[in-house]
């Protein structure tokens, strides 16, 4: 009788240890940023970091193969870019619109109006409010932008 208690209490610790694994792995589901969140901070932490003169973190969200505008500027072309804009002391205003996000079977298209302001000798002409398109994927499980297109449109 004393050995059938035991087991029943056992077994009924095993099903408790099982709701509570259950419950825990259920609540971190939970906390899984949704994708499109993902790819909406990547763009922001991207315009964060070209305020803060940061060639290392504007850089960081985009992929090695990353290809802006047609082949006009790649990963190192830009963070060269940000590099000298800072070496020089210059600092560039971003100012972002808000970001559509469309998706594309396993990958995502982000659109946005970004506003550039500076004080720069570099990019006096450059300044200006530029309508973006990026293409984003998964590698690695963190999303990175693959692609960008922009049109300076004021």
């Amino acid at each position: 009788m004393q050995r059938v208690s035991i087991m029943i209490r056992a077994e009924k610790s095993i099903v408790r240890l099982a709701a509570i694994l259950f419950l825990v792995m259920t609540a971190s589901a939970c906390r899984h940023t949704p994708d499109e969140v993902q790819v909406r901070d990547a763009v922001a932490s991207i315009a964060q970091a070209a305020e803060a003169g940061s060639a290392g973190d504007v850089v960081a969200p985009l992929t090695e193969d990353f290809d802006g505008n047609a082949g006009a500027m790649d990963q190192r072309q830009l963070a060269g870019m940000v590099r000298l804009l800072t070496l020089r002391g210059e600092h560039v205003g971003v100012t972002m619109g808000p970001v559509s996000i469309e998706h594309r079977g396993e990958r995502m298209l982000a659109r946005f109006t970004v506003t550039l302001t500076s004080g720069s000798k570099l990019l006096p002409d450059r300044a200006g409010v530029y309508q973006v398109e990026s293409a984003w994927r998964k590698d690695d499980g963190d999303w990175r932008c693959y692609t960008a297109s922009w049109t300076h449109t004021m």
